[in-house]
């Protein structure tokens, strides 16, 4: 037996080789199942993606928020550890200064005192050489009064022929030249 192809008349006869989408008979299926899309579309867009990236933008602010807020936190500690460490670092030279101007002092007073010392010292041996020069100028002196009346009699005896006495060289010697040798003025 043979099979022939039979068409069945239930379909409708096929008018034009146009696009379904452009037949009026098919645009309120259209409109309905674009709606139902639509709406589907909407309530997912309105209650699950725009939520989400609301969600990641607020959390992402907050954080950066966050972060702003943390840097300036830091940012005025820092200022802060500088501001501390500037006063300690003046104390410290305050310090070192005032250390200085100490050590300056108590070795200019050392030097002073021993200057003073040293100058008593001094003072001391001047004094006692001042004392000894004089001994020896005043032993000196007596000396040479002894050796003038010594060379004055010498003089007289040789010029004159006869000796001096030596109250006469003592008057001559005190300037009393003249004067007769039994004492008078």
């Amino acid at each position: 037996m043979a099979v022939t192809p039979t068409t069945s008349t239930s379909e409708p006869p096929h008018e034009g080789a146009g696009l379904p989408q452009f037949d009026p008979a098919w645009w309120p299926g259209q409109a309905v199942w674009f709606l139902i899309i639509f709406a589907v579309l909407f309530a997912l867009m309105a209650k699950v993606f725009v939520p989400r990236v609301g969600g990641a933008i607020a959390e992402r602010e907050a954080r950066i928020a966050g972060d702003i807020g943390q840097a300036r936190r830091l940012k005025e500690q820092a200022e802060a550890q500088a501001a501390a460490a500037d006063q300690e670092l003046a104390a410290g030279r305050a310090r070192a200064q005032k250390l200085a101007s100490d050590a300056r002092a108590r070795v200019k007073a050392e030097a002073d005192a021993r200057q003073a010392a040293e100058e008593a010292k001094l003072a001391d041996t001047l004094a006692a050489a001042e004392v000894a020069i004089r001994a020896s100028r005043d032993a000196a002196m007596a000396n040479v009064r002894d050796i003038a009346a010594d060379t004055a009699a010498s003089i007289v005896a040789k010029l004159t022929g006869k000796p001096a006495s030596k109250a006469e060289v003592q008057a001559a010697l005190d300037g009393r030249v003249g004067a007769p040798a039994s004492g008078r003025a």
